[in-house]
């Protein structure tokens, strides 16, 4: 897609890993102006592998070269990066359930805690993941690109370490997802017949964050989404209605997050992120 952003393209995979990858997408941008883009928190893990030259971000948009690497892995984290935009960018993004670091990493989710990037993601994937990297780069077609990560991943999950995921903590996550990040903690830990204090200290060392935290990060990216999509359709989006439909208290609760997970107002995001959205940037498939 042609913008004055540039040329655009996003091609999505269906990762068939039976929930383990959210979504996958290929991405491709030639011809932008240079710029700062912001990395939104959100429930799951992140796996990049940049094709076209590191990735280059960080934590303020003042200091966006805090971290340089070709295979970007992020832990979960509640407010946004700030990564640096080229002229010319390819790669393929993976959204990852936390309950699949084990698998697909090695490692809890909880181990990639506090790093909202992996400062070289070639260290938890190892060879392996540096090898499919280098295959990725030297494809041209997405169909070939696409196999190959699905070959890659599947050879991952199979040869992982049987660590198991406590029963307790994957009931739980399910739980909260299948109620939006709506509910209270309580009524959680007394779904998985824990104490929440106890049920709070194996999520975290699972996931590295709270109940309460994955929490407000389902709602908030099911509000995103929301918001994504009615702006997709051409419809002005409702942030009352998002903000009633996501299980936010009122609408000052929603531009409460939105301020928090993007560091602006839902406006301002919308403003800022209008063309790659159109373009279909932010449609990850996660809903």
């Amino acid at each position: 897609m042609g913008t004055d952003a540039g040329q655009q393209e996003f091609v999505r995979m269906a990762p068939g890993l039976g929930g383990m990858v959210l979504s996958a997408v290929g991405y491709r941008q030639h011809g932008a102006q240079p710029a700062v883009h912001r990395g939104l928190p959100s429930p799951y893990l992140t796996l990049i592998f940049s094709l076209d030259g590191p990735v280059t971000g960080g934590l303020t948009p003042e200091q966006s070269d805090g971290f340089a690497t070709d295979i970007v892995i992020g832990g979960l984290h509640d407010a946004p990066t700030y990564v640096r935009q080229p002229d010319r960018q390819t790669g393929v993004q993976l959204a990852v359930h936390p309950l699949a670091a084990r698998a697909l990493f090695g490692m809890p989710a909880a181990a990639l805690s506090g790093q909202v990037v992996v400062p070289d993601g070639r260290e938890v994937l190892g060879r392996a993941g540096g090898e499919v990297q280098e295959r990725l780069r030297e494809e041209e077609r997405w169909e070939q690109r696409f196999d190959t990560l699905r070959g890659y991943l599947r050879r991952q999950v199979a040869t992982a370490r049987p660590d198991a995921v406590r029963p307790e903590v994957a009931e739980a996550w399910a739980w909260l997802a299948r109620h939006g990040g709506a509910g209270s903690v309580g009524g959680l830990a007394k779904h998985v017949a824990l104490s929440e204090r106890r049920l709070t200290a194996l999520f975290r060392a699972e996931t590295g964050i709270s109940p309460k935290q994955a929490a407000r990060l389902m709602r908030f990216e099911r509000a995103k989404e929301r918001v994504v999509r009615a702006v997709v359709a051409g419809v002005p989006p409702d942030l009352a209605r998002v903000a009633a439909d996501c299980g936010y208290y009122d609408h000052s609760h929603l531009v409460r997050d939105f301020r928090q997970y993007t560091g602006v107002s839902p406006t301002g995001w919308l403003a800022e992120e209008c063309r790659n959205i159109q373009a279909g940037g932010h449609l990850n498939g996660t809903e």
